[in-house]
This record gives C-alpha cells, sequence and structure tokens, in this order.
C-alpha cells in the first residue's frame, strides 16, 4: 500500500513538475550532456520559435548565434556544478529576431550529470520605460541650460550681429563676404537658441479630449503636401479608440515630428512607406518608485517606415538632445517629442532594424475628462509589466 502510494505520489509529482514548468512566464529548457535539448516548457517553444520535439532533435548551439555566452556558460556549470547568472546576453540572430537581450540562470541539475537548465528572463518594457525616463532627465537638463542661453547668449549675439552689419557696409568687397558670415553664422546660433527655450517652457497648457485619428489625418496631410509628397501612407487604425486628454497643436507637433523623420530616412526611395497605427493594448503598466500607483498606458501610436533604420548604437540614445544622425540636424526634435509625451503622462520609444523603424507612443486615458498628471521624476527603478 505504501510503495503504491508512494509511486503515485512520483507520478503526480512529474506531471505537476511539468505544469508548473509550463506556468512560468519564462523560457526554460534543460540540455542533457550532449548539449541536446532534452526539455523545453511552452515559452521557451515561443522563444525559439520551435516546438518541443523540434527542439529536441537538435544541439542548443544549433538555436543560439554562434560563440555566443550562453555556450561558454553551460560549460562553466558543468565544470564547476554551480549555477551562475548572466544579465544583458544578446541573443539577436535572423533565426530568433532581432533585440533579443536576456538574463540567462544557468544551473546543474542534481542527481543527472551534465544536464543542465537554462531560464531565459527577456528584458522587458521596464528598460524602455526606465530609459524613457533618464530621456526626460536629460530634457529637463536642457530646459535650464536654455533659460540660460537666453539670457547670456543671446544679447551679446545681437550686438555682435549689429556690428557685422555695420562692417557689411563700411569694408570693401573683398570683406563684405566675412561679415556675411558672422551675420548669418550669428542667425543660426539665436534661431537654435530659440528653439532650446522651447524646453524651458513649464507654462500649463490648454488640453481637451482629442481625435487621434484627426491629429494624425492632419499631419498626414501636411506631410503630403510637402516633405512626403512621394511616400505612400498606410493607415492601421482602430476605430474604437478612446479619446486623448491632451493638448492637440502639441500632438501635431509631436506626429510631425516623428513623420518627418520617417520620410527624411526613406529619402528618394520609391519604394518608401509610412505605416500610421492606432491600437489598444492594455497590458503595459507603469511602476515608479517611490509611489504606490500604477499607471496604466494602453493607447499605442506608431509611425513606422521602411527606411535604412537608425544605427543600432544610437537608438538607446535617440530622444537625449543633441543626438542626431542628420549632417545638418540640431538632434532636438526627438527631445522635444520626448518632453511633451512626458509632460502628457506618457513615453515615447523607438524599435529599429533594417527596412523596419517603429517610433511608439504610449499614452493613458483619462476616462473622466481630467487632466493626466506628467510622470514623476526619475527617482528610482520603473517597471513594465502585463496585465
Amino acid at each position: 500500500m505504501s510503495a503504491k502510494g508512494g509511486e503515485q505520489a512520483s507520478v503526480i509529482d512529474a506531471g505537476t513538475t511539468t505544469m508548473v514548468l509550463n506556468a512560468i512566464q519564462h523560457p526554460v529548457i534543460m540540455v542533457n550532456a550532449g548539449s541536446v535539448v532534452c526539455f523545453a516548457n511552452w515559452e521557451a517553444e515561443n522563444f525559439f520559435g520551435a516546438s518541443a520535439a523540434h527542439l529536441g532533435r537538435h544541439r542548443i548551439d544549433d538555436f543560439i548565434p554562434f560563440g555566443s555566452p550562453l555556450l561558454e556558460l553551460i560549460g562553466q556549470v558543468r565544470e564547476r556544478s554551480a549555477a551562475v547568472n548572466e544579465y544583458r546576453v544578446d541573443l539577436s540572430s535572423p533565426r530568433l529576431g532581432s533585440d533579443k537581450l536576456v538574463d540567462l540562470y544557468v544551473a546543474p541539475v542534481a542527481g543527472m550529470p551534465g544536464n543542465v537548465v537554462v531560464v531565459f528572463q527577456e528584458r522587458s518594457m521596464a528598460d524602455k520605460i526606465d530609459r524613457q525616463l533618464t530621456h526626460r532627465a536629460a530634457a529637463r537638463s536642457v530646459s535650464g541650460l536654455a533659460s540660460m542661453l537666453a539670457h547670456e547668449i543671446k544679447n551679446p549675439l545681437s550686438g555682435i550681429r549689429g556690428a557685422a552689419q555695420l562692417l557689411e557696409m563700411s569694408v570693401g568687397e573683398e570683406d563684405r563676404s566675412l561679415a556675411r558670415l558672422i551675420r548669418d553664422e550669428t542667425d543660426r546660433i539665436v534661431s537654435l537658441v530659440d528653439r532650446m527655450e522651447i524646453f524651458s517652457d513649464e507654462r500649463p497648457v490648454d488640453r481637451t479630449t482629442v481625435n487621434i485619428h484627426s491629429v494624425l489625418d492632419h499631419v498626414k496631410a501636411v506631410a503630403k503636401a510637402g516633405f512626403a509628397r512621394h511616400i505612400k501612407f498606410v493607415e492601421l487604425y482602430d476605430p474604437s479608440l478612446p479619446s486623448v486628454y491632451a493638448n492637440r497643436d502639441q500632438l501635431v507637433q509631436v506626429f510631425l515630428n516623428l513623420v518627418k523623420n520617417a520620410a527624411e530616412s526613406i529619402g528618394d526611395d520609391p519604394n518608401g512607406e509610412i505605416v500610421l497605427t492606432t491600437a489598444y493594448r492594455p497590458g503595459i503598466k507603469l511602476s515608479v518608485a517611490g509611489t504606490r500607483d500604477k499607471i496604466s498606458l494602453p493607447l499605442e501610436f506608431c509611425v513606422q517606415d521602411n527606411g535604412p533604420g537608425v544605427p543600432h548604437e544610437l537608438v538607446s540614445h535617440l530622444f537625449d538632445p543633441f543626438i542626431t544622425t542628420k549632417t545638418n540636424g540640431s538632434g532636438l526634435g526627438l527631445a522635444l517629442v520626448a518632453k511633451i509625451v512626458g509632460g502628457h503622462g506618457g513615453i515615447v520609444e523607438c524599435d529599429s532594424q533594417s527596412r523596419e523603424t517603429v517610433f511608439r507612443v504610449l499614452m493613458p486615458v483619462s476616462p473622466d475628462g481630467r487632466p493626466i498628471k506628467p510622470l514623476p521624476s526619475h527617482t528610482g527603478h520603473a517597471s513594465g509589466q502585463e496585465d
């Protein structure tokens, strides 16, 4: 009786173990002494894009990039019989897709020599939100810089420009071009300072309920009449989307900046295409250190283009002031976008690969019509979670 009971408990435990591993919301695999994948939970099947049966016919190095640190970690665990952690490991590949940044937990299996369990924790929306709050802190530093520049630089610049104008009238033709150069460069600096002053404008703005589709239609009309007349636009809208409580003019400025960036990325490509999408995605919530509140950001507005993409090393800094890929760009356009979206309680992020760059704006809903407060300052760790 006792033996039967123990045997039944063992069978139940084995089944329960599989159920538990399948319930874990992270990919989990086990590789045997020959590095063949002998177990994969449901999340691992999704992660590798293959069934457990298919994975079980191959070695782990058939699915991950050549020379991946994961192979070395598995070797270390076998050698030392101790678990190891490795953070921010890039497993991006044509097979797994781009932006596959993961944290790894690798551990030996007791009683099964050579067998190793690997848990993959994909870097979540928290990274992007955390980075966005850092961008916002950078924008605030520009605000102080803009105020200082307006006072300390614009006044002497006006004197320099006046002197250049007087010189232009009194010098010979040979030196007149130099005086014009001084005047033109002075005007350029003043224009840059004027643009930076926008960051220091903390006055409250008038807000009302805004139909985001009317904003995008207006932006598209402006673009098609000018800088994007040769580019095809595709609209994928959710018609049931609730209104946004926002300043319409500022939203136009945000999406005009994003569409202009997309058009400039496409350039003269005759197959250029810009896709505008709207969707309701209730899964993203933001928790900010120092508060108990969780801010839901379910409204998703995207501007996607099929240009060559943003250089990988610049993606994480795109919204920082003075970062630009353009020869004569000031690097303030996307910083201003981040400031405006942040002022409306949202975030903006960019995902880019060859022939697919997506700028994604996530914003909250104000169901009772009250203004949405800006996100708190970046005083600690922020995390995104799924409902």
